[in-house]
């Protein structure tokens, strides 16, 4: 005979339920507001400016197809954006206006033939800003001896950084100062 047998249920150990967290991606911060500048200069010509939206940022690209990874350009807040040459004030609409200048011609200087369709003072062909957390405005402000300018309108003065990649130059406005999304 069985004494003191007791019967039992097995002991079943606690598993603890955790969320997992939440995953989030820190948007890049310390790129500041200042002038950028590589004098880098092309013969290769602009080709097209097109943009895009991202979590962090708004991003202009500047194509110059066959031109390398060396490509000069310089990127800096402006109060106004004047023309060239001419010096006439092309208006920007925007908080505050970043002038691009990349160091390559928007014509083929054999021919003088334009390479990317944009007319002075009018937006640029083809950039569709509806939706943008950042940018407001982008107007072509002339190719005059081998620069191409270009105002980009932005909500507010706010960080940016430029790339060079093969045969582009990037320029990212930051959606604010902190970093967050």
């Amino acid at each position: 005979m069985l004494v003191g047998a007791t019967l039992g249920t097995a002991a079943v150990p606690a598993v603890a339920t955790q969320s997992a967290p939440m995953s989030t991606t820190a948007c890049p911060t310390g790129w500041g507001s200042l002038p950028k500048t590589d004098t880098t200069p092309t013969t290769t010509p602009v080709r097209d400016v097109r943009t895009g939206r991202h979590a962090c940022y708004d991003r202009m690209v500047v194509g110059l197809p066959g031109a390398g990874r060396d490509v000069g350009y310089s990127v800096r807040y402006v109060d106004r954006l004047h023309q060239d040459g001419s010096g006439r004030h092309i208006p920007v609409a925007g908080g505050a206006v970043l002038e691009v200048r990349v160091a390559a011609p928007a014509y083929d200087p054999e021919t003088g033939a334009a390479t990317y369709p944009a007319r002075a003072g009018r937006p640029l062909p083809g950039v569709d800003l509806a939706g943008y957390r950042t940018f407001r405005d982008a107007r072509f402000a002339g190719s005059f001896e081998g620069d191409t300018q270009i105002g980009l309108g932005v909500r507010a003065r706010l960080p940016f950084r430029v790339l060079q990649l093969p045969d582009r130059v990037v320029i990212d406005v930051a959606h604010n100062w902190t970093g967050a999304r």
